[in-house]
């Protein structure tokens, strides 16, 4: 994967969703980034990161806000993403 996307980090984060499809409703435990990442992931000899688990990781890392519209949390992180510079690949560079 790093040879591949350059770090890590960068791979991860060629799967944030699309800004369009936010806010992420907060019952939601699965999502189509997840899934894909989960999929991309096994495919590459990794283990235990089922779609959940990988969503659960997303909401940790930044790549998913699932706090309610009208939480005081949801304006912070997106304050704090909005300040982040998301790692290019090695094809972005």
């Amino acid at each position: 994967m790093v040879a591949e996307f350059g770090s890590l980090a960068a791979f991860f984060w060629s799967y944030e969703p699309d800004p369009s499809t936010r806010p992420v409703p907060q019952s939601q435990t699965t999502s189509a980034e997840s899934v894909a990442l989960s999929k991309a992931l096994k495919k590459r000899g990794w283990k235990f990161v089922g779609p959940t688990t990988v969503f659960a990781f997303m909401q940790a890392m930044g790549l998913i806000n699932d706090h309610a519209v009208g939480c005081f949390c949801r304006e912070r992180a997106e304050t704090a993403r909005s300040q982040f510079k998301v790692p290019s690949s090695r094809s972005e560079a």
